[in-house]
């Protein structure tokens, strides 16, 4: 038991700032049981003490990134991967790519989206137009 609370100590004494699953789950407004799945899934790599997870500077950004990337509409196997690129050694250059070449698609996506959502949207106001003169010309108000 005191070898762990020393463990404990050193990780949260270390010149790196490291972060607690509380921490980061109420920062990014996510719950812990969705950090330990981002972990288990090989996105964060926080350090074990114990039963108790410190979470490093880099797990907090590649953390901003995943929360930022699912509200974008990426799955987490797309934002492994770009995160993984990281580490190519190459200036983020590979990453970059990859990551534009992932957003000009989820947004071609979204646009088509978007058509078929106004599309429908006017589809609608026609029917309801259609509706409120079928009841008008029975004498009915909508």
């Amino acid at each position: 038991m005191n070898e762990i609370i020393l463990n404990t100590e050193k990780v949260l004494n270390n010149k790196t700032q490291s972060y607690t699953i509380g921490q980061l789950a109420s920062e990014f407004n996510v719950t812990p049981r969705a950090l330990r799945f981002y972990e288990q899934k090989g996105l964060l790599s926080p350090k074990r003490v114990g039963l108790s997870r410190f979470f490093s500077r880099r797990d907090r950004a590649r953390l901003k990134l995943i929360v930022r990337g699912k509200r974008l509409g990426f799955a987490l196997l797309e934002i492994k991967e770009l995160l993984d690129l990281y580490d190519a050694g190459d200036n983020q250059i590979e990453q970059l790519k990859e990551t534009l070449n992932h957003s000009k698609s989820r947004l071609s996506s979204l646009s088509e989206q978007k058509k078929d959502v106004e599309d429908t949207i006017n589809e609608m106001k026609q029917v309801i137009i259609q509706l409120e003169k079928l009841l008008d010309e029975k004498g009915v108000k909508a």
